[in-house]
């Protein structure tokens, strides 16, 4: 009896389904975190990534005029009130191209607690190539990325990561 077209490659749908779901959010991991020293985008000053050694970092490219970034605002606000006396930072990496004038108006209009840095090109590519933003990496307290999230991401996956590596 002929198998229908269907259920000949459902098996491999299903297999291609199954790799792309355990490749997300896998494919920075055990990759040391690149060293970094960025402007502030409101002070100006530089911030070098030694000064978050020994801290658990969700380490965040976004942009000012990307929706998806401004979604994920008020949830890295709420990360950071919760876990940021426990060892933990939001670091917030800008892509914008219109400099740090927009970045540090969109810091102070909605209260952003955390670090907000001016990345450069060198800094995505170190991070292991960032092609698209929201990208965040969450790196655990030795400066090990363990996980890697292309796009939005809800506050409760974020929490659940966060809490099982610093526990």
């Amino acid at each position: 009896m002929k198998q229908s077209y269907y259920s000949r490659y459902a098996g491999i749908l299903l297999v291609c389904v199954v790799c792309l779901l355990l490749s997300v959010g896998t494919a920075a991991a055990a990759k040391k975190m690149p060293s970094f020293s960025l402007p502030d985008a409101v002070t100006g000053a530089n911030v070098n990534s030694s000064s978050f050694a020994g801290k658990t970092l969700l380490v965040t490219f976004f942009a000012t005029w990307c929706p998806p970034c401004m979604q994920e605002v008020p949830d890295l606000i709420d990360l950071q009130n919760q876990y940021g006396g426990k060892g933990f930072s939001v670091v917030a990496l800008s892509v914008d191209q219109g400099g740090a004038k927009v970045v540090k108006r969109l810091v102070e209009r909605r209260f952003i607690n955390y670090p907000v840095l001016m990345a450069d090109g060198a800094t995505g590519r170190d991070f292991g190539g960032v092609v698209g933003i929201p990208t965040t990496f969450l790196v655990n307290s030795q400066g090990t990325v363990v996980k890697k999230y292309p796009g939005y991401v809800s506050h409760a996956v974020l929490e659940n990561d966060i809490k099982k590596i610093m526990n």
